[in-house]
């Protein structure tokens, strides 16, 4: 039976009034979900795609009930949405669980958490610690029921977040971008919680993704674009359309992308394949005889870097120390980052990577040990800890708390007036700086708090840039962006480098990133660095890695269960570009 049902619905962030006296056309314009036929089977799994701005989270927050309809009717278990006095039950049966765990945790102890969305629907309290117990189970957090929240890592949160959303015991989940922020192995272990809760709960799961590999998993995939519905169907029938989705700002999956390419140059490769295990077979009978047997070894190109611009000797952080929530961050790292390089900082969340970065431009000053930029210690006496900062930019995670003027040009100007260069001088290097990240004369008026989640990423790095930093710190700078913006974001670091001839340090979670852009990769797990080397050094520790929350790229299992298939070919191939590279002269 069909679970959800939105016909002909849509929604306007802005009210009539307002619209009018603009002289705007309410029906025509504004519309952020655009007359939309949607429904949802019970015990379904569905996926919704779509770039940053195409309606996604507004048709969840319709169908979830935070907003009413301005058009159209959403009914959710035969409740319609627009009765106040269905609102309560709907949202019991439809929980939510956003992007950003710090946004949904209210209490200061894990079990309390879990157990407050249960205590506002009036459920007993008997019930109550059993549903939590329950919970805490279902996402394997039982261990954790006594701790403080805010002690526990991103994917952690995560996963309370899920537990207190099924102490409800919804009908349906909703899940909003649910794992933008976690390591790999926290995304998979997030995926497969919410699967077994689809398949032996029967919960219906609707799902909202940037990750392409997470949309294979779902019974039925929705495209999403200018606020209606443009491609629905099974995954396999959504991926094998490969153009569609490029056009879209989409991405593919590792496998259909692969093939996607290799029949642009020629090879007549089944626009089916989208899945791992399909591609490995097509590979295994299509790959040239006098090939399977071939030995390869593929060397990276490698840049060598000389020059150290930023020393890391011995430092420790510990937080709130001396007290009951003493935590250890970071533990005797030493690093030496090297004039021109882009390095890659990686590892589970809670392994100290954002502590680290911090500590590189004086935001935090270590327990222990010591930083010099450029050959001088910034925490010795009579050193001005601002001069680091002018020297060693950072961005953080969400732009939204760096952004704070009135216009987006006011707001890159701020660094660099700061620093004390002339109105003119500032001028010039902002322009500079939007030219470089590609922010356009048409959103200089434009509030900060107006723009998309790419364009605010834009704007904090441009006014990094602005300040012509000798070293820019991106602390998981494509996190949460569809794949157009997430490739721009990639293009604009690669600008950064060249351009102001800069050295970069960036955060990430994404191993595609990771092995597209940087020339040395860190790695690091409990507070301490365990690898560092190019790709193909890191990637060769799979042990290693896996215990420290970290997956190879896609494209690399795909060639790994090739070899596991009796076929030689390189281990050490990371990306789409280099796996086209290979094959389209061997099959």
């Amino acid at each position: 039976m069909r679970f959800i049902e939105c016909e002909k619905v849509s929604f306007s962030y802005s009210n009539d009034e307002v619209l009018a006296e603009k002289n705007i056309d309410f029906k025509r314009n504004v519309f952020a979900v655009d007359h939309i036929d949607f429904s949802a089977i019970e015990g379904e799994f569905i996926a919704i795609l779509g770039h940053n701005g195409s309606g996604k989270s507004t048709l969840a927050k319709l169908i979830n009930g935070i907003f009413k309809p301005s058009e159209g009717r959403v009914i959710v278990d035969g409740l319609i949405s627009a009765d106040d006095k269905n609102i309560w039950e709907i949202r019991k049966n439809v929980g939510m669980v956003f992007q950003n765990p710090d946004n949904q945790i209210v209490a200061t102890v894990v079990e309390e958490d879990v157990a407050f969305g249960a205590e506002n629907i009036g459920i007993e309290s008997r019930e109550i610690i059993e549903r939590v117990k329950k919970s805490l189970a279902a996402v394997d957090m039982s261990e954790y029921s006594k701790t403080a929240p805010h002690l526990l890592s991103g994917g952690q949160k995560q996963r309370i977040a899920i537990a207190g959303i099924l102490a409800m015991k919804p009908k349906c989940i909703i899940l909003d971008e649910a794992t933008a922020m976690l390591d790999p192995i926290g995304r998979k272990k997030i995926i497969d919680i919410i699967m077994r809760l689809n398949r032996e709960e029967k919960i219906t799961i609707i799902l909202i993704t940037h990750f392409m590999e997470e949309a294979l998993f779902a019974d039925k995939v929705f495209v999403m674009e200018n606020g209606k519905i443009v491609m629905s169907g099974m995954p396999k029938d959504i991926f094998s359309e490969a153009e569609r989705l490029k056009s879209l700002g989409l991405d593919l999956p590792a496998a259909a992308a692969i093939g996607y390419n290799l029949r642009k140059c020629g090879i007549n490769v089944d626009r089916n394949i989208v899945y791992d295990e399909e591609f490995v077979d097509y590979v295994v009978k299509s790959i040239k005889s006098e090939a399977k047997d071939k030995e390869y070894s593929r060397v990276e190109k490698r840049e060598i870097f000389n020059d150290k611009i930023i020393e890391v000797k011995n430092v420790s952080y510990i937080y709130n120390e001396s007290s009951a929530f003493e935590k250890k961050a970071i533990k005797n790292v030493t690093i030496d980052i090297f004039k021109g390089e882009i390095v890659a900082l990686i590892g589970k969340t809670g392994s100290g990577k954002s502590t680290l970065v911090q500590t590189l431009n004086g935001l935090i000053k270590p327990t222990d040990g010591e930083i010099f930029v450029n050959g001088r210690n910034i925490w010795e006496k009579g050193f001005k800890i601002k001069e680091v900062r002018k020297k060693v930019g950072i961005v953080f995670q969400y732009p939204e708390y760096q952004l704070f003027e009135e216009t987006v040009f006011k707001d890159a100007m701020f660094g660099p007036l700061n620093m004390g260069f002339s109105e003119e001088e500032a001028t010039l290097r902002v322009i500079k700086a939007f030219k470089a990240v590609g922010i356009g004369s048409e959103l200089f008026e434009k509030s900060p708090f107006e723009l998309s989640g790419g364009q605010k990423r834009r704007v904090a790095i441009a006014g990094v840039i602005a300040m012509e930093p000798e070293v820019l710190i991106l602390d998981e700078p494509t996190a949460g962006l569809d794949p157009k913006g997430r490739d721009e974001i990639l293009a604009n670091i690669k600008n950064a480098r060249s351009g102001f001839d800069m050295t970069v340090v960036m955060v990430s979670h994404s191993m595609e990133e990771v092995c597209g852009i940087s020339d040395r990769v860190i790695v690091m797990n409990n507070g301490e660095v365990i690898l560092s080397g190019e790709c193909g050094e890191v990637f060769q520790n799979g042990e290693i890695l896996r215990d420290s929350g970290i997956s190879p790229p896609a494209v690399n299992v795909i060639f790994k269960k090739i070899i596991d298939r009796g076929v030689i070919v390189p281990h050490n191939i990371y990306t789409v570009s280099d796996a086209v590279d290979f094959f389209k002269e061997r099959l």
